[in-house]
């Protein structure tokens, strides 16, 4: 009787407790069912299917061992390993994408290095011009 009503949830209780340490009375009938069902001689797994099917599936502390019962259980800590890599994976990125292992810290200016240039890129060159203007137009403004 123990063992069952130590993995058989308080259903009325604000904090996660099995009947057995709980002292209301709910718990207590539920206790009294759980011996009059052992004394019927009822098998564990009966007398939990007796309240999953009375409660719902949330009175059972242990989850079953139903392939619902593990997907309950698998499926955060899944997720959470695969969070863990994400996040791991974006951490290290720059790193794996070449840049050079002494980068700059942040917040200051990195040292770019330019690259060899395709004389034939039509964005590369209107990016060129633009920055050439607004520089033209700054040097204009300072020097006034």
């Amino acid at each position: 009787m123990q063992r069952v009503g130590s993995s058989i949830r308080c259903p009325i209780c604000q904090d996660v407790l099995p009947i057995t340490e709980s002292g209301n009375d709910i718990s207590k009938r539920m206790l009294a069912e759980i011996a009059a069902q052992v004394q019927a001689g009822q098998s564990d797994a009966q007398i939990y299917d007796y309240f999953r099917a009375r409660y719902g599936q949330r009175v059972l502390l242990r989850p079953s061992n139903d392939a619902a019962g593990v997907l309950l259980w698998a499926v955060p800590a899944l997720a959470l390993l695969l969070g863990g890599g994400a996040l791991a994976g974006y951490l290290r990125g720059p790193a794996r994408r070449g840049a050079p292992s002494g980068s700059a810290p942040s917040g200051s200016a990195p040292n770019v290095q330019p690259a060899e240039e395709d004389p034939e890129d039509p964005y590369l060159a209107e990016i060129r011009a633009e920055v050439q203007a607004q520089r033209h137009q700054q040097a204009e403004r300072s020097g006034s």
